[in-house]
């Protein structure tokens, strides 16, 4: 499975790097101090102090105890992998096809007042993740040279959006541009404009993988700051590695040896379910801000309590599931809830809106 993403190019308030949000820019002032072991303790760790101290955000244990319960019993499935939106051919191609795809995985909510963005694909029209993916698999197959790291280090606005085509608003496309540019560069720069040897220098460890990303893709440093303390989330790095292990069914370029260490992938279609599940309580003030699409500033404490209590519910879940005799893993969580959030019944409360790169 594969996830969507959110937007505002924002966050980090840390000695190490700021990213301006203001002016919507990709800019570091040094290189991050990272390990792969560390950054993925870090997740966990970080959002567990954020859950244990929230102030706007709580977590109803029963109603996730009931939610555990639910999955042990009933016939609810990891979703299979959805090979019809992504492109695949075996081939390190589809490391690239997937490396740019969640380069771009995030923001897929338009301005109030404005339509989603959408394109079609097989007859069919498609928004949000699937509709990017779909997109992009598209230009691969008929040549488009998306997958080379030289055509994304000088690609161009009007490049990408021939590329996405559609209809609608699609945020922050000059960040994605940005984004891509440097992935280009990175590649060209360090591993010979190869993607698959990017994921090749994580030597099957997936925690590495992500802590690569992170350590040498600013987009991929998805943090932020609450109470002067760090919390950590790497989402869209998270998300690559899971759609390698799905796509290469853990073979090949899918193969981590530590896949299990994953969280949840903290967006904004999950925290919408949990809420509608009764898992998530907010306090009155954020409720009314979300039901009212008012944003929520990137790095503000309301929105990374949402994201940390989202990564620490699914935990709770899998460890209440692990109790029960159940063994999912988080990220398993996380695909079956996103599924479950493209379902009417899990739409009638709106999801938080952030502008983003991140999620």
């Amino acid at each position: 499975m594969c996830r969507e993403g959110r937007c505002v190019v924002a966050v980090v308030n840390s000695t190490t790097e700021r990213v301006q949000v203001t002016h919507c820019r990709l800019a570091a002032t040094e290189e991050p101090n990272t390990g792969a072991d560390r950054e993925m303790w870090e997740v966990l760790e970080s959002i567990k102090k954020v859950s244990e101290i929230s102030h706007f955000v709580r977590v109803d244990r029963e109603a996730l105890i009931r939610f555990a319960e639910r999955l042990s019993q009933e016939s609810i499935a990891v979703p299979s992998w959805d090979s019809l939106h992504h492109f695949f051919d075996g081939s390190e191609k589809t490391v690239s096809y997937f490396l740019a795809l969640d380069s771009l995985n995030f923001c897929f909510w338009a301005p109030s007042g404005m339509p989603r963005w959408e394109t079609e694909y097989d007859s069919k029209r498609l928004s949000g993740y699937h509709g990017l993916a779909a997109a992009l698999k598209r230009a691969v197959e008929s040549g488009m040279p998306v997958t080379r790291a030289e055509y994304l280090a000088r690609l161009s606005l009007g490049q990408l959006k021939d590329i996405l085509g559609g209809v609608g608003k699609l945020q922050l496309m000059e960040q994605r541009v940005q984004i891509l540019n440097e992935v280009g560069r990175v590649l060209l720069r360090e591993y010979g404009g190869r993607a698959a040897a990017l994921v090749e220098a994580a030597d099957g460890s997936a925690l590495e993988l992500v802590g690569l990303l992170a350590d040498k893709l600013t987009s991929f440093r998805d943090r932020a700051t609450y109470l002067d303390a760090e919390v950590f989330f790497y989402k869209r790095a998270q998300v690559f590695v899971a759609d390698l292990h799905g796509a290469f069914a853990g073979r090949a370029w899918g193969r981590f040896n530590d896949i299990d260490q994953l969280t949840a992938f903290s967006d904004y279609k999950l925290p919408q379910v949990l809420r509608d599940l009764g898992i998530f309580q907010y306090k009155p003030k954020l409720a009314r801000k979300v039901d009212h699409h008012v944003l929520l500033t990137a790095g503000c404490p309301e929105e990374v309590e949402i994201r940390a209590n989202t990564i620490w519910a699914v935990e709770l879940i899998r460890q209440e599931l692990e109790r029960m005799g159940k063994a999912l893993r988080a990220f398993e969580i996380d695909w079956i809830l996103w599924n479950l959030g493209q379902h009417g019944e899990f739409k009638v409360k709106p999801y938080h809106r952030t502008l983003t790169i991140f999620y």
